[in-house]
């Protein structure tokens, strides 16, 4: 059997305690001495470090002859409802290839997994296990059909004893390791919530990569969730599941992980919760919120390696959390992006970076993280997915598009865009951000970039758009989709209206305090940040101007679209007129009145009271205003509530950001 010869980082080292030593201890930079082991004969087998008990090892591959290059098909014929290349090419998609043995101690006689990354064709590649007592196979694999590609296979329990894994593609060996299946031996380490193991490289970042697209497989934009940790603990596509053996996602469990985090807090709680189960360093900045010609500044650096608050590993962990709770805000994203000390970096808008655990920072405060593509096919636009958090600990999916992100980079606080995690390596014993310099495309890392710095935001748009649909759209597919999207936007508003007006038919006579100053309007806690949605509305007209605006879209940029060559665009734009009148009169909301009865309002009515729901985000007016019931109709003469005077003119002294589309800087 062939080696693959370009798989020389993995095999290239004697032992895996070399590997350890090497990158974990002493330096967080690759010495003389593995540059020179990159050179050497690959050798043929690997030992097991016994302290080193998550089996990992990683290979940066480049596979570009395995690509097809994106945009060279002319032929539209050839499109049909299947994913279009692009997706596949992926700018030149530089695959990393590693291994992990789940979970961290396999016990003789129980079930594990091999999860896997690679390249397209890891998906049929063979994975082959041999030990004390032949081979093993497979009893069952599950692929990820995305960026990054990755696969994993349960097997059935094993006696004790040394294992191997390999990864076979074409008859070459890509990727092999040892593992050990022994009795569990329980530690309980005291000082740091967790112990450093290993560092972030760019085999870790391609599993942290799988794990939050494996999280949120199959999940759509209308899939929501209590808190995050009733998404962790979903056995099936949680493939960290209970992977320390605490029963720490054990939903009946007594001490379980409890995670309810906001927009900012989300992300740095899924990249704490990957980092606590494989060992890996995490941190994250105090830092201020900056102010207009001040971006927000980096303080004092908190790590994992901070003194436990508890002696149960699973409390020290939830423990912690609480504290980055606490230190993580809405400016954290949104550090200048050369801020040597930023938790995260901006990342280039291709295909290639824009990876699931990409985040996204919006100018106002709001943050995201990527969890899926939908590629575009020849019946269908492209859909980009994202998770985010809100502050009662939802967590919900939202896609991509005007409605849900928002961007702009004049007139904000701090610098906005897509960004992805700084590694954090070990060098002297001692954490250390990745330095800008070595975040590059060869070496296996997203790479640093200043693409989105000052960028226009219909350039950033547009680009986006290109990004999720390389192929021109069919405009009435494309505007049935954004109808789609609004719909959803208005259904979660339904539920965030309703749950301000049961809590004041709670409390009659309340009225809840509308903050003095017009950023507080926007950025405030307590019962207006509970209730009131300017923040929700803002987007939610955004949106409705999406849908209105795009038959006049086909005018403009017709290079867009995929006009039939006997419609001239003036033509198509009269049509999609009809079209979205027709269509948003099929799709309705509905919402209950103060009486007690239901309201139900189109797509197509909500759409021409929209300028109302420039003044219909405080929870004192009554449900009927919120929803922007004309006066004298009879859907307002059930209304029976009204803000104070004093908020209504506070409200038409803010109206001009509304109509602006646009959010004060907070």
């Amino acid at each position: 059997m062939t080696k693959n010869p370009r798989a020389k980082l993995v095999t290239g080292f004697k032992s895996l305690s070399y590997f350890s030593r090497e990158f974990s201890s002493e330096s967080g930079i690759p010495p003389p001495e593995f540059r020179r082991l990159k050179k050497q004969k690959p050798a043929t087998s690997f030992s097991l470090f016994p302290g080193l008990l998550i089996a990992l090892m990683i290979s940066c591959i480049a596979c570009k002859g395995e690509l097809t290059t994106r945009g060279k098909s002319t032929d539209s014929s050839a499109v049909s409802d299947t994913a279009i290349s692009d997706v596949e090419a992926a700018d030149e998609f530089q695959p990393v290839y590693a291994l992990l043995v789940l979970p961290k101690n396999p016990l003789p006689g129980g079930d594990f997994r091999i999860v896997a990354t690679g390249g397209r064709l890891l998906r049929k590649a063979q994975i082959q296990i041999s030990g004390p007592y032949g081979d093993m196979k497979s009893l069952r694999t599950i692929t990820g059909e995305e960026l990054p590609y990755w696969r994993i296979d349960d097997f059935a329990g094993a006696p004790a004893g040394s294992y191997r894994v390999t990864i076979i593609e074409k008859d070459k060996e890509v990727i092999s390791l040892e593992f050990l299946i022994s009795p569990g031996e329980e530690k309980r380490y005291t000082g740091p919530v967790w112990k450093t193991e290993r560092f972030w490289e760019s085999g870790t970042e391609a599993l942290y990569s799988a794990w939050i697209n494996a999280l949120f497989r199959d999940f759509g934009e209308d899939a929501s969730w209590a808190s995050l940790n009733e998404v962790t603990q979903n056995q099936d596509k949680n493939f960290l599941y209970n992977h320390l053996s605490l029963g720490e996602d054990d939903p009946a469990g007594k001490i379980r992980v409890i995670m309810q985090p906001d927009c900012a807090d989300n992300p740095f709680f899924l990249r704490a919760y990957f980092a606590w189960k494989l060992g890996l360093p995490f941190g994250y900045h105090v830092c201020d919120r900056g102010y207009l010609g001040k971006n927000p500044g980096t303080g004092q650096w908190v790590t994992n390696e901070t003194p436990a608050a508890k002696s149960d590993p699973v409390m020290a962990f939830n423990s912690f959390l609480r504290k980055v709770m606490d230190g993580v805000h809405s400016g954290t994203a949104r550090t200048s992006m050369d801020d040597p000390d930023s938790d995260y970096y901006p990342v280039p808008l291709d295909r290639s970076s824009l990876l699931p655990g990409t985040v996204f920072a919006d100018p106002y405060g709001h943050t995201m993280i990527l969890c899926r593509w939908i590629p575009q096919t020849g019946k269908r636009p492209g859909i980009l997915l994202s998770v985010d958090a809100q502050p009662d600990g939802t967590v919900a999916v939202k896609r991509f598009w005007k409605g849900n992100f928002l961007f702009n980079t004049s007139g904000v606080i701090g610098e906005p865009g897509f960004k992805a995690f700084r590694p954090i390596i070990v060098q002297d014993g001692a954490p250390r951000l990745t330095p800008y310099s070595a975040l590059t495309g060869s070496s296996g890392f997203i790479p640093y970039s200043l693409q989105q710095r000052k960028m226009e935001a219909d350039v950033f748009y547009q680009t986006m758009e290109r990004l999720i649909n390389p192929k021109p759209l069919d405009p009435e597919a494309a505007l049935e989709d954004l109808i789609s999207s609004l719909h959803e936007q208005l259904q979660v508003r339904v539920t965030s209206v309703a749950n301000s007006e049961a809590y004041l038919k709670q409390q009659p006579g309340m009225v809840i305090p509308m903050p003095s100053g017009i950023a507080g309007i926007f950025l405030a806690g307590g019962q207006w940040e509970n209730y009131s949605t300017p923040n929700r509305d803002l987007r939610l007209l955004i949106a409705m101007d999406a849908v209105l605006g795009l038959p006049e879209r086909v005018v403009s940029a017709p290079g867009n679209f995929d006009i039939p060559g006997n419609v001239t665009p003036e033509q198509l734009k009269e049509e999609l007129q009809t079209v979205l009148e027709k269509k948003g009169a099929e799709v309705s909301i509905t919402y209950i009145r103060t009486d007690g009865t239901e309201q139900v309002l189109t797509v197509s009515e909500i759409l021409k009271r929209k300028d109302a729901f420039e003044m219909a985000y405080n929870p004192n007016d009554g449900i009927e205003i919120r929803w922007g019931a004309p006066d004298g109709s009879d859907e307002k003469a059930t209304c029976r509530r009204r803000a104070p005077a004093g908020q209504y003119e506070k409200m038409r002294s803010v109206r001009s950001w509304f109509q602006k589309r646009l959010h004060p800087p907070t």
